[in-house]
């Protein structure tokens, strides 16, 4: 069996933006995360955070879309209640709940200190 051809690397970009975009439209959640992220970058940036700190930062605001993909498959592929697909949706949403609250901890871990320094 022949494999598809796969779309060239700027197309799958395209695809990946637009994905991005729809999230973005489409999920409360993702507009939260995008808010909070925009101030974390803010703070960091006046704060003066290490290489090592923004990336510790801005790794942990992805998985959202991930929980987004995960819930859109599991839409896709059944519409009726079924005990695996309230499993993947949950555990989906478990994923981003411990990630959200794991950003919280470190950033409290990286920010508390340096705002105390300034008072």
């Amino acid at each position: 069996m022949k494999k598809a051809k796969k779309p060239p690397l700027y197309k799958s970009f395209g695809y990946a933006f637009e994905g991005i975009f729809t999230c973005i439209r489409n999920e409360r959640n993702i507009k939260i995360h995008c808010t909070v992220a925009i101030l974390v970058v803010i703070a960091g940036a006046v704060l003066g955070i290490t290489p090592t700190e923004w990336c510790i930062c801005l790794t942990l605001f992805a998985l959202e879309l991930v929980n987004t993909a995960i819930e859109s498959v599991v839409d896709l592929v059944t519409t009726e209640r079924k005990p695996l697909a309230k499993t993947a949706k949950d555990t989906a949403a478990g994923a981003v709940l411990v990630a959200a609250i794991m950003a919280a901890i470190v950033g409290l871990i990286i920010f508390v200190p340096r705002i105390a320094s300034l008072l």
